[in-house]
């Protein structure tokens, strides 16, 4: 059996050095906040290209932090691609946001900067991008786009980690960059834990602040804050496996790098572009009988995920909240996506016995 993930496999080449972080942090006997985040946040910065970097609980309060931090008022709008992953919405109208769905080119699954402008409204704050599977949206518009209409610019990089456009990595063109360190990131904690990337100190600050109960002296409250702080056993893992993230990215290019020149073009594979270095978080390809290849590969021991199978404005939760907004270039995509195994312990034999078995569909 071919499988999708297999996180023991994905961090076995880490155990060493985690085992001996781990008694490090246990010995030391401060687990919130110390050293160790210290430390991690600025590597991540620094890897990132950006000044600062504040480490939070996980992916979603990076998204919430980052928006909290702009004092939008209740029902001013964020534009927001139509085939995100839920945390991205939930952000928004956790912060009594009102989420604006922008449809995505149907050739990157990046929201489309020509179909920005007009969904842009006098009630419009902001922009959250968001570099889907591994790939950069095309910034440089984006931002003219935000700058022309005076908005903030948000990226999640939930599933870019190291991914670049142009020479600049994500979480270094907007405001903040946002990230998750879920376990089977590219960059991947071994729990939930989250970074907020930034260039701006003010921004820096007030982050910092909200994310530990709004207070930078302890028992002394500034803002109406959270508890969301990057979990001190996990910065130390995190600080690890960041030494090697080029190469797990290197692994993961050189295994797309099969299944672009391998699959028939029956299938429609992500689009290569100059000027962008993506990374696939995930491999995804599309194809009309979707269901029918995915069931077919499994009978072959080749085990797929669909990310994702049912669009944000057709979630029961969104009822009443996105519903009433169209999305028929999401739809497509939601109904034909299929992501194949790519994982940075799978062996190319593995990426090209999936290649020989999708090739007879």
């Amino acid at each position: 059996m071919i499988e999708y993930e297999n996180l023991y496999k994905v961090n076995q080449p880490f155990f060493e050095a985690y085992h001996r972080s781990f008694n490090e942090v246990l010995e030391s006997g401060w687990y919130i906040l110390g050293k160790a985040v210290q430390q991690f946040e600025t590597q991540f910065a620094a890897y990132c290209q950006t000044s600062y970097c504040c480490g939070v609980a996980n992916g979603l309060d990076a998204l919430m932090l980052a928006l909290k931090s702009f004092n939008f008022e209740a029902g001013d709008e964020v534009i927001v691609p139509s085939n995100t992953y839920i945390a991205t919405i939930l952000a928004i109208v956790h912060n009594g946001l009102k989420p604006v769905l922008v449809e995505p080119d149907i050739a990157t699954y990046n929201i489309d900067p020509a179909k920005i402008e007009e969904k842009i409204t006098p009630r419009t704050r902001a922009v959250m991008v968001v570099h889907l599977y591994g790939k950069l949206c095309e910034m440089n518009r984006i931002n003219a786009i935000a700058d022309k209409h005076h908005l903030k610019v948000i990226e999640d990089g939930a599933q870019a980690h190291g991914a670049s456009y142009k020479g600049k990595k994500a979480g270094s063109f907007g405001q903040f960059g946002a990230f998750s360190f879920y376990p089977t990131k590219n960059l991947g904690a071994l729990a939930d834990a989250g970074a907020l990337t930034t260039n701006d100190a003010a921004l820096f600050e007030k982050v910092f602040t909200l994310r530990n109960y709004g207070s930078r002296v302890k028992y002394y409250n500034e803002l109406v804050g959270y508890n969301s702080r990057l979990d001190e056993m996990q910065a130390a893992f995190l600080s690890i496996k960041l030494q090697q993230l080029d190469a797990i990215n290197h692994h993961k290019r050189k295994l797309a790098d099969l299944y672009l020149a391998g699959l028939k073009t029956d299938f429609i594979k992500p689009v290569v572009q100059p000027d962008y270095f993506d990374v696939y978080h995930i491999f995804t390809i599309r194809h009309p009988q979707r269901d029918k290849l995915r069931d077919y590969l499994l009978q072959n021991e080749i085990k797929t995920e669909i990310h994702y199978p049912v669009p944000p404005n057709k979630q029961k939760a969104m009822k009443g909240i996105l519903d009433d907004q169209p999305t028929p270039i999401a739809a497509e995509i939601h109904a034909t996506t299929l992501s194949l195994p790519i994982s940075y312990f799978h062996t190319e034999q593995d990426i090209q016995r999936v290649i020989e078995v999708m090739n007879r569909f």
